[in-house]
Formats: C-alpha cells, sequence, structure tokens
C-alpha cells in the first residue's frame, strides 16, 4: 500500500495536514455545514421566486427566478466561507486548543494558506451544491465559466481571510456572533442579491456602490447572464485589490501573534 503521505515534500506537510484537518472538520459534521445552505437557499429561491416573479424584471428575457439564482450561490458561498475559518479558529481559542496548532513549526504564511483553502473549498462545495439542486428548478445556464470561477474563487477567499481576521480578533461566541450578525449578514442582504441596484433611488444606488458584497455577487452574476449593474472588470479588480488588502492585514497578525500568544 502506498501512504500518500509519502507523497508530499516535507515543506508542504505542515499545511497539508491542518488543511485535511479542517476539511475533515467541517465535512463530518456535512449535514450541518453544506446541507443547511443548501436547504436555506432552496427556501429563499422558492419563496421570493413565488412571491416576485410576476411583480419584479430585472433584465431583458432573463425570469426573475433565473435572476435570482446566482445571487443565492454567491451570498452562500461568501456566508460559508466566512463561517467556516472565524468558527474554527474561535472554537479552537474557546476550547483551548489552538495552543497545540501554535506550537507547530508552521510559519503564518502556511497557517493562513491552510485556513484559506478550506474557507475557499466549503464555500465552492455550498456553492456548486446549490447550483445543482436549483438546476431542477430553475432553467440556468453559464454563459462565461471563468468569470464564474473567478468570482466565486476571489470572494471565497475574500470572506475566508475575514474570518481568520474576525477569527483572531474575538475571544467569545457572542462576539464572533456579532460579526455574522452585524456586518456579514446585512452586507450580503443588501448587495443586490434580490434585486439590481438600478431599481434603487440614486443615493442608495451610491451607497450600495461602497458594498464590497455588490462588486461580487455582480460579478459573478455577469458570468451566467453576460449582463450586470458594472463593468466586471471593474467588479474584479475592486474584490482582488480587496482580498489582498485583508490578506495583508491577515499575515502581519499571525506574523506578530496578535490574540494567539499569550
Amino acid at each position: 500500500m502506498i501512504n500518500n503521505s509519502n507523497l508530499i515534500p516535507n515543506s508542504f506537510r505542515g499545511p497539508w495536514t491542518l488543511l485535511k484537518k479542517e476539511l475533515l472538520r467541517f465535512w463530518r459534521v456535512a449535514f450541518q455545514t453544506v446541507a443547511a445552505p443548501v436547504i436555506t437557499a432552496l427556501l429563499y429561491l422558492l419563496i421570493f421566486s413565488h412571491a416576485l416573479e410576476s411583480h419584479v424584471h430585472v433584465y431583458d428575457g432573463v425570469p426573475y427566478t433565473s435572476f435570482l439564482v446566482p445571487g443565492l450561490i454567491m451570498m452562500s458561498v461568501l456566508q460559508n466561507a466566512f463561517a467556516n475559518s472565524s468558527s474554527s479558529l474561535i472554537q479552537s481559542k474557546v476550547m483551548g486548543n489552538l495552543v497545540f496548532v501554535l506550537l507547530t513549526p508552521l510559519t503564518h504564511l502556511q497557517f493562513f494558506i491552510a485556513f484559506l483553502f478550506a474557507a475557499i473549498i466549503r464555500g465552492l462545495v455550498v456553492g456548486l451544491g446549490i447550483y445543482l439542486v436549483a438546476m431542477w428548478f430553475v432553467d440556468i445556464h453559464v454563459t462565461n465559466f471563468w468569470m464564474v470561477f473567478a468570482f466565486a474563487l476571489l470572494g471565497s477567499a475574500l470572506l475566508g481571510t475575514f474570518g481568520i481576521i474576525a477569527g483572531i480578533w474575538a475571544d467569545r461566541f457572542d462576539q464572533m456572533a456579532a460579526f455574522q450578525n452585524f456586518i456579514i449578514m446585512p452586507l450580503s442582504f443588501l448587495s443586490g442579491v434580490f434585486y439590481s441596484i438600478h431599481s434603487l433611488p440614486p443615493f442608495w444606488q451610491k451607497l450600495s456602490q461602497l458594498n464590497p458584497f455588490f462588486y461580487m455577487i455582480d460579478g459573478f452574476r455577469y458570468g451566467f447572464f453576460g449582463k450586470g449593474d458594472v463593468s466586471p472588470l471593474i467588479s474584479l479588480s475592486i474584490v482582488g485589490a480587496s482580498f489582498l488588502v485583508l490578506a495583508m492585514i491577515t499575515l502581519k497578525m499571525l506574523k506578530s501573534g496578535y490574540k494567539l500568544r499569550a
């Protein structure tokens, strides 16, 4: 029998082990971490499509239900990428087992990469699950796969990184809940998931353009329909720049040991 661990170079064995641990952590409770978000998104789809299908028209030739699906997928991808990295860190801090990870010879960059990739994978798995289920109810096709993939990857990376920051900063579960309830949830619902910002008054359009979630969802939706509220290249640039800023902040926090080392 071949031992797969022997195929991994020594320099990658540490981060690979941590990544594997993070993947197993959410996959062992997949009904909660994967199936539950898929069911929630499906309920949103059924309720909003039933209530608004005949009342809301956004793009020519695109039914409202089809318009809704990419927004729900991306919203779930972002929320679950954030939840994966943030919940893992806060649980480890509260239970006191984070010290066993910090005692390993992992560098701060390797620590960051392992948590980041685990968050990305969970976000993408949830998004793919919602898409596969939604196909049974909605006729929806991808126009530009690479645009869809780029925004899903960058969006989950951005929120996974933000989740690491939140997990490092928070000391209690209620502090983490504040991030979810007062930052992630409002930004998600006010990002154009259920509507186009062009249907809003000018003031609210300008305000929506300050929301980074809007660019992730609008760019992701562009990959499906070839239509969006802003140029996908502008959205991609903003999302990419936001990720780089948050990544640098996170790496600095990890390197300094902020709230991680006594």
